[in-house]
């Protein structure tokens, strides 16, 4: 699989705009003064399936056949993927089966139905919904669409960078967070094309570190999953992404689960923003870097916002605001 280049996305925007609306990247004073930096939040919350993913899907199934389209598509994730592949099967009249972890979040399950997918449950973690939607892919005939490795998906989420770098070209950090890598793999892509000097950091829960360890490492490693962030829960690195983050990526940062629970109450209380903990765990690596950051100009990407009222309802019990 070819890597994606800054001509594939632009190429990518141009395929997803007659379908999204660019994002708003907005400043908020209090978050400001925080952080103690210039911050904009790229808000990919903000798109109607409240998730970054969606830019991804729609770019991939434009570029398939329609006998891959026919075939119909089998894919795993744990919620925000799927309902970038359900919604991009609804556009292109494809069927969609998204094969989720047992206790997936409910609201993204019941956001895949409504767009049409067919919705199995399988295993405890991402990793093993994967493994199984492969073996249903190879007996029943679909078209596998995997969340990482899949380069028009990486090209698809990478236009989120473009909008930022058109809108805030002096910026000096984008922090991303990462689960698969596609997002953290096209913003370093976009980033190095489009100015160098920018620096992209990836983010991700030390609950659930593989591709962390992959990328400090420069090989696939595996590693255990216990995060409460399903949108950074796999067990493994993927190749696509990685081979993009070995040669791009400036710096990746492992933040706590209380970390992110801590930011989705700043993002609250500083920015009326709501963040599910994958959304939130950008910010996360931004405060863990506060001092560092001081008078800087900082991007942050809020990827999603498909909370349960239970998991806000603890983090907001848990925080005490500053």
């Amino acid at each position: 699989m070819s890597r994606p280049t800054l001509a594939d996305v632009l190429e990518a925007r141009k395929t997803i705009a007659p379908y999204i609306s660019p994002t708003p990247l907005i400043s908020y004073p209090a978050l400001d003064n925080y952080v103690g930096a210039e911050v904009r939040l790229k808000h990919e919350n903000h798109h109607p399936m409240g998730a970054f993913k969606v830019r991804g899907g729609i770019n991939l199934l434009a570029h398939l056949d329609e006998e891959q389209l026919r075939q119909g598509l089998i894919t795993a994730s744990t919620g925000n993927h799927g309902q970038s592949v359900a919604n991009a099967g609804r556009i292109f009249g494809a069927k969609v089966v998204v094969v989720v972890p047992e206790g997936a979040n409910p609201l993204k399950v019941r956001a895949m139905r409504n767009l049409g997918a067919d919705v199995l449950f399988h295993g405890p973690n991402f990793d093993q919904a994967r493994e199984y939607s492969e073996r249903l892919a190879k007996e029943e005939g679909y078209r596998y669409v995997h969340a990482a490795n899949e380069p028009l998906l990486v090209a698809g989420v990478a236009t989120y960078a473009l909008e930022i770098l058109e809108e805030f070209p002096e910026a000096e950090y984008i922090f991303v967070p990462l689960g698969g890598g596609s997002g953290a793999a096209g913003c370093s892509i976009v980033a190095n094309a489009v100015n160098p000097s920018v620096k992209v950091v990836a983010v991700q829960s030390m609950q659930a570190p593989a591709a962390y360890l992959s990328w400090k490492n420069r090989e696939i490693r595996h590693a255990p999953m216990n995060t409460k962030a399903e949108g950074l829960a796999t067990e493994s690195g993927y190749q696509v992404p990685q081979e993009i983050l070995w040669d791009l990526l400036d710096d990746f940062l492992l933040v706590s689960d209380d970390e992110i629970g801590h930011a989705i109450g700043v993002l609250l209380d500083k920015a009326h923003t709501l963040a599910e903990d994958a959304g939130a765990a950008a910010l996360a690596g931004a405060l863990k870097m506060k001092d560092e950051l001081q008078g800087r100009k900082v991007a942050v990407i809020v990827s999603g916002a498909n909370i349960t009222l239970e998991r806000l309802k603890d983090v907001l019990a848990a925080y005490s605001g500053d």
